[in-house]
């Protein structure tokens, strides 16, 4: 079962850094849109697909390669923690804080809408 999680998590590093990468080359804020868009995404995702893992309508090893493997390597928390500290040592206070708020308010709801479109399916 570690190797869905791997092989899951591979790509799902991959990804983020190319999708975070063509983001980033695409604007000029010094918003951290990538990681913003990846992480809300992600959450959508895995509110989604852990309710389908939890109502059993997926088998363990989709869970464990997508839920666990791709989503949790694809999301990332530290960057979030560092980009924010990079934020506010710049002096961008307000854009700081609406990155946490955003983040978390947004990355919160969309994993609830998934978890309800999941449970609906």
């Amino acid at each position: 079962m570690m190797v869905f999680v791997g092989v899951g998590g591979i790509f799902g590093a991959i990804s983020r850094y190319f999708l975070g990468s063509m983001i980033s080359r695409n604007t000029s804020s010094s918003f951290p849109i990538g990681t913003w868009f990846i992480n809300v995404i992600g959450s959508f995702s895995l509110g989604l697909l852990a309710i389908l893992h939890i109502e059993k309508s997926i088998p363990e090893w989709v869970w464990l390669l997508v839920g666990t493997g791709f989503l949790g390597a694809f999301t990332t928390f530290s960057t979030f923690g560092y980009e924010t500290i990079q934020l506010l040592q710049q002096k961008e206070t307000k854009k700081a804080l609406l990155y946490i708020t955003s983040s978390v308010v947004v990355g919160v709801l969309l994993a609830w809408i998934g978890g309800v479109i999941g449970h609906e399916l």
